[in-house]
């Protein structure tokens, strides 16, 4: 086990430092100049110069790449300024540090996040087992037919429709925003709970076909009938024997998906103007702020890799077939 982490450790801070190049030279060698953008409408070349100079423009990229990187694991100077480590520069829109304005934002991308994980796997991991078992019943096509609709629909138009129904039509929920746990659970609570389940609407529909179908699956395998044959109860038999098998696919849809829900967070958080990570992203796209679009960046294949991670760290205890070496 100790070997098999060293292992998969190294190769996940290989996989960040390609990431981290590929994302910086895509970003740094387009055809847009932040320089010239902060600078403004009254520019003389002297000011721009010297704002290149402060933004370390004027430099090669490799060598502005080799900063960027040591400037993660020791902090660096930029322009006046000193930039303490993780320094992943500084804002080209806001001026601020950009680990500083993610870390600040970070809470409430994973309040979104982890909330509509907890629906989309309780609602679709269960009507995906209850399916399953009442194959060919009314229980059985219904969810069927939640998963085709869900698969269909798209976060953006969902979102709109929840939020003028039951926000500003029917008023059954207050506006949707952030507010820190520690701020009154019932606030945090109820200015997420829409997003949370607007967010999940997609996802549980997935995960119900894909439970259902990987646990019809297991219920037709030979160690489930010999379980059967033998006389265990028939709840031990879903459970534990069929159960456990059909998990392990599930598992690795699910790891794949907690990259993609960044992706839906985005679209999430600029619908009900919960400022996190994703609306980050969006205003950086907008204002063409290159250091914080790769803080987004390293951020996201950071979370990505380290939930590769713990997939295959859950599959020994899932399937004790499977063996961490």
């Amino acid at each position: 086990m100790a070997r098999y982490l060293v292992r998969r450790i190294l190769g996940a801070l290989v996989i960040l430092l390609v990431v981290t190049a590929v994302t910086y030279f895509l970003f740094f060698t387009a055809p847009s100049d932040p320089a010239r953008l902060s600078c403004g409408s009254v520019c003389t070349p002297a000011s721009y110069l010297q704002i290149k100079h402060n933004m370390g423009l004027d430099q090669p990229v490799y060598q502005q790449l080799w900063q960027y990187l040591s400037g993660i694991v020791a902090g660096r100077d930029i322009g006046s300024s000193h930039c303490d480590a993780p320094c992943l520069g500084y804002s080209f829109y806001n001026h601020k540090p950009v680990f500083d304005t993610l870390s600040g934002r970070f809470p409430a991308t994973l309040s979104l996040v982890c909330g509509a994980v907890l629906v989309f796997l309780v609602l679709g991991v269960g009507a995906g087992l209850i399916a399953a078992a009442r194959r060919g019943s009314a229980t059985d096509k219904a969810v069927s037919v939640f998963a085709l609709v869900g698969a269909a629909v798209q976060i953006y138009f969902i979102g709109i429709l929840a939020r003028y129904f039951f926000v500003d039509r029917l008023r059954w929920l207050p506006q949707p925003g952030y507010q820190p746990f520690t701020d009154g659970l019932g606030d945090w609570f109820g200015g997420m709970v829409l997003a949370w389940l607007v967010l999940a609407v997609v996802y549980t529909a997935s995960y119900s076909r894909y439970t259902r179908s990987s646990m019809i699956d297991a219920l037709n395998d030979d160690a489930v009938r010999t379980a059967r044959a033998k006389g265990l109860p028939g709840s031990t038999v879903f459970f534990k024997y069929a159960g456990r098998a059909a998990l392990t696919p599930v598992v690795t849809i699910f790891g794949l998906d907690l990259g993609h829900l960044l992706g839906g967070a985005m679209i999430t958080e600029t619908t009900f103007n919960i400022a996190g990570i994703g609306q980050t992203a969006v205003q950086a796209v907008e204002h063409q702020d290159l250091p914080t679009l790769v803080g987004v960046t390293l951020i996201a294949a950071f979370f990505m890799v380290l939930f590769g991670l713990l997939v295959d760290l859950v599959y020994g205890l899932i399937d004790p077939r499977v063996r961490l070496s």
